[in-house]
């Protein structure tokens, strides 16, 4: 039986120019933070020992905050050094789909314990298709665990696009309905995996979550990312 096709793929033809000349003008106008400051790796905490790998795009990298202390690898470190002896990494880099994740990653030497992963905004506007996103996500799965021996992971859902303040109407509807599709492709992927488990973001409705791009969180919304993630790390 063949699938139905969603309203916003159906009504994107007509909009078309419309979409076009927004995406254009955002470009043109975004506000282009840097990665912030910081150390990509290190160990902090006693404890029992954890060899943590974070991985993704700009949001996984922390742009939005102006060290990395007050972004996700920030954050999340510190929140599991209160229980763990964290060797942590960070592997991101803004723009990175999850083919530029999975090529940078298949580089990567050593093992870890657990990883948490932050991708999904750039296959949306690459017009990656959910399946092709849900096929990159159980390749980069399967290398994760199978080798770089991670046997804890928090994927993290596919962002709200339709929520981020820099987007206006009706592109931010479009590339939001994109991202929920992707995003139940990203639950397919991790749900075949029994050492993954998908991280949904039900942040409120606060202007303080989003950095002054109105495209990346905040440090407050990266605390709470963090949290949330580190908790999951912590109940497997």
């Amino acid at each position: 039986m063949p699938s139905l096709i969603a309203a916003d793929q159906i009504l994107r033809v007509p909009l078309l120019p419309v979409l076009a000349a927004q995406a254009v003008s955002v470009r043109r106008n975004a506000q282009q933070l840097p990665e912030p400051s910081g150390p990509r790796q290190g160990r902090e905490g006693r404890g029992p020992r954890l060899r943590l790998l974070i991985a993704g795009d700009s949001s996984a990298a922390g742009v939005g905050a102006g060290r990395q202390q007050q972004a996700l690898s920030g954050f999340l470190v510190a929140r599991l050094a209160r229980h763990y002896s964290v060797e942590w990494r960070l592997e991101a880099t803004t723009g990175h789909t999850t083919q530029d994740t999975l090529d940078r990653l298949e580089r990567l030497e050593g093992t870890f314990d657990a990883a948490v992963t932050a991708l999904g905004v750039n296959d949306v506007t690459r017009a990656v298709s959910q399946q092709r996103f849900t096929a990159l996500q159980t390749q980069l799965l399967n290398h994760l665990t199978n080798n770089l021996g991670v046997r804890h992971i928090v994927v993290t859902a596919v962002p709200q696009m339709e929520r981020f303040p820099a987007l206006p109407q009706p592109l931010a509807w479009v590339l939001g309905r994109q991202a929920a599709r992707l995003d139940q492709g990203l639950q397919k992927a991790a749900a075949a995996f029994p050492q993954a488990r998908h991280l949904p973001l039900e942040l409120p409705d606060d202007p303080a979550l989003a950095a002054p791009d109105g495209y990346h969180p905040s440090p407050k919304a990266y605390r709470l990312w963090a949290e949330a993630a580190a908790d999951m790390l912590r109940q497997v």
